[in-house]
């Protein structure tokens, strides 16, 4: 990924080496997530090999399914756990999958009465609306919390200094 000989990137350049769009990077930049190293004399984001790498650890983070939030929180922390944040990972997994299996479970059943040319009663197709809804509820109250934590370390850290 990285070419020789070339001291910096600018934003255009940047974005097509790693595949983000520029208006990612400039959001990164904007929310204070991830900042060039410095600025053309005409005002372009100019960013070097360091900051490539930088960019390579927020990917990995995300890749992870970690928020923008965590992941800025995680880069901020010098005491940072990746223990923690990978059993944090396999348990929001697990508990996704669970979901999903429930789910899953309730779709063969809708399914199956199809098959078998039963009526799909309005309480068997609405209690699976509703388990769908419950889902992502679920999963998205999760994040919430996980962020909340992060938060909580970064200003414990921040108060230590």
């Amino acid at each position: 990924m990285i070419i020789k000989g070339k001291e910096y990137w600018q934003v255009g350049e940047l974005a097509k080496l790693t595949g983000l769009t520029v208006r990612t990077l400039r959001f990164y930049d904007q929310i204070g997530l991830y900042s060039p190293s410095g600025y053309s004399k005409s005002g372009y984001r100019l960013y070097n090999e360091s900051d490539l790498s930088h960019l390579k650890q927020i990917l990995a983070l995300k890749e992870l399914g970690l928020s923008l939030d965590e992941i800025k929180s995680i880069l901020n922390d010098d005491n940072y756990n990746p223990c923690e944040i990978v059993s944090l990972q396999i348990e929001r997994l697990r508990e996704h999958i669970r979901i999903q299996q429930k789910l899953l479970k309730e779709l063969q059943n809708v399914s199956s009465l199809m098959e078998m040319e039963e009526p799909l009663a309005v309480e068997d197709f609405a209690k699976l609306l509703s388990m769908m809804k419950k889902s992502h509820e679920k999963f998205f109250a999760e994040r919430r919390s996980s962020m909340n934590h992060h938060f909580d370390k970064l200003g414990d850290f921040l108060d230590k200094y």
